[in-house]
């Protein structure tokens, strides 16, 4: 009745509807009618085009991030310095467009590859110290998160400006702004950076499943020592990995750098983008194509939730209770697999 890849798509699908109804429950519990709540959810993401605009806008870097995530969980390793990595991607995207000016053939894509360098630079650490000394990579790219966060700080205000709080708006031609998305979406933040994203998506899905390398990437995070024995550069596919895990983080600074924003300021804190990319992961099975999905809820969420204190009076706060519940739940995955499992025995 139910086959494996069936259960798998199941299992993320059942999870957000419980923590949508979990999320109702608690509004009724707090006195908020949960209709009225997630029908402004719905109208702030979706109400008119700006919305929609400002919703495809929140979906890119979370794309980016989120495959930044699976592409290391499905190569045996977790990349807990996804947010460290999107911050060297901001900023050297927007060193790059600051920094001089050119054609826009040369400039943007040379702010885009700069941005994916950086995030594999940052990336190449934690795989390096775990490929040759053991060295755990979760313990690693969590300390190098506070590394980038005031690196990147010190760098702005002593390096790129005069003791500034953010750089200058980044050159027309390295941007990836767009005002023909921006009259059409009512002057939202959309730009071309999902384009951006979207091939990103193509790239892991074919790098993973149809080239060698990619192989051997999945191979060396399913068993090392089984890889090792057939010949598979164990050492050199971990820090692959992490570099490319970095690069994909990167190219998710550079959305906000070049894309949303247009510059680097200050930052007295993280963004949390790099960490909703691990719930954009694991919702997504890790895949291309449900990161995709992941991150379209994901953003949708966000955006939406900014229209509910205001049209409904439910506090925003609510939305990271039914976030957090929906990764609660992917997390207990093996509990709806159980009961899936048990509700196809009973129908034979």
């Amino acid at each position: 009745m139910f086959s494996n890849r069936l259960v798998n798509i199941l299992i993320p699908i059942i999870s957000v509807i419980l923590g949508l109804l979990s999320g109702a429950f608690i509004m009724l519990i707090f006195g908020y009618n949960p209709i009225q709540g997630y029908a402004a959810l719905w109208n702030g993401a979706f109400g008119d085009l700006y919305f929609l605009g400002e919703t495809i806008r929140q979906v890119t870097p979370y794309i980016l991030s989120g495959l930044a995530v699976a592409f290391a969980f499905r190569t045996g390793l977790f990349n807990i310095g996804v947010e460290g990595q999107v911050f060297m991607g901001w900023l050297a995207s927007v060193w790059v467009g600051v920094s001089f000016e050119a054609p826009m053939i040369i400039h943007l894509p040379l702010a885009i590859l700069a941005a994916a360098l950086a995030g594999a630079a940052w990336g190449f650490v934690p795989g390096l110290l775990k490929a040759k000394l053991g060295v755990h990579e979760v313990i690693v790219t969590i300390m190098m998160n506070y590394i980038a966060l005031y690196s990147a700080n010190a760098i702005v205000r002593h390096v790129i400006t005069d003791n500034a709080d953010k750089t200058e708006q980044v050159a027309p031609t390295a941007s990836l702004g767009s005002e023909w998305l921006e009259q059409l979406t009512y002057f939202s933040r959309l730009h071309y950076g999902f384009v951006v994203a979207l091939f990103g998506a193509l790239i892991m899905w074919f790098l993973l499943n149809k080239t060698v390398r990619g192989f051997e990437l999945r191979s060396v995070g399913f068993n090392k020592d089984a890889s090792h024995y057939a010949g598979m550069n164990v050492s050199r596919n971990i820090i692959l990995s992490m570099v490319i895990s970095g690069a994909f983080a990167g190219l998710a600074g550079a959305m906000e750098g070049i894309g949303t924003f247009g510059y680097y300021s200050v930052k007295s804190g993280f963004t949390n983008i790099g960490f909703d990319g691990i719930a954009v992961a694991l919702l997504g099975g890790n895949a291309a194509i449900g990161v995709i999905f992941a991150a379209f809820l994901f953003g949708t969420l966000k955006i939406g939730a900014l229209n509910m204190p205001t049209q409904a009076g439910v506090p925003t706060e609510l939305v990271e209770i039914v976030i957090a519940l929906i990764i609660f739940f992917v997390a207990s995955s093996y509990m709806i697999r159980w009961l899936i499992l048990r509700f196809k025995k009973e129908g034979k």
